[in-house]
């Protein structure tokens, strides 16, 4: 994840990237953070333009305490909340995640399930696993095998 641009990028294309010598964002040509601060200040910078995947990435940030942040997951919450408000199907799968396993919300698997069933529905692959094993869960095996 780039903190500058907001794009992804996989461990390979970045090895690649770095053999060639780009020592920079291969999307956007940024030089790369020194500390977490300056990360800090670029997505905030980001999340302040309401830029959905900015505020979803400083939730999973509260999430797991990094970036310098102290865990916040009741934070991360709410971020994951405007995020999804805004179109991030990162956020709705999260969201998902936190409703299934009752992370600083009550465990509701049925809303999970609302909320991966949005995600997948937008392409989110993880979700469309995750509402395949809650059909097969439930007993519901011929909408299980759709998803799986």
């Amino acid at each position: 994840f780039r903190a500058c641009c907001m794009q992804k990028i996989c461990n390979g294309c970045d090895i690649a990237a770095k053999k060639r010598g780009m020592d920079d964002c291969p999307f956007c040509r940024t030089p790369l953070p020194e500390n977490y601060t300056v990360g800090q200040a670029l997505l905030q910078a980001r999340v302040e333009k309401k830029d959905p995947v900015a505020i979803n990435e400083l939730g999973e940030a509260y999430c797991h305490g990094e970036l310098g942040l102290q865990q916040d997951t009741r934070k991360a919450v709410e971020l994951w909340k405007e995020a999804a408000e805004l179109g991030s199907i990162d956020a709705l799968y999260n969201l998902g995640v936190a409703y299934e396993y009752g992370h600083c919300v009550h465990q509701d698997r049925a809303k999970a399930a609302e909320f991966y069933e949005k995600s997948a529905m937008q392409g989110c692959v993880d979700a469309r696993c995750n509402l395949g094993s809650y059909e097969g869960q439930e007993g519901n095996p011929d909408r299980a095998v759709r998803h799986s």
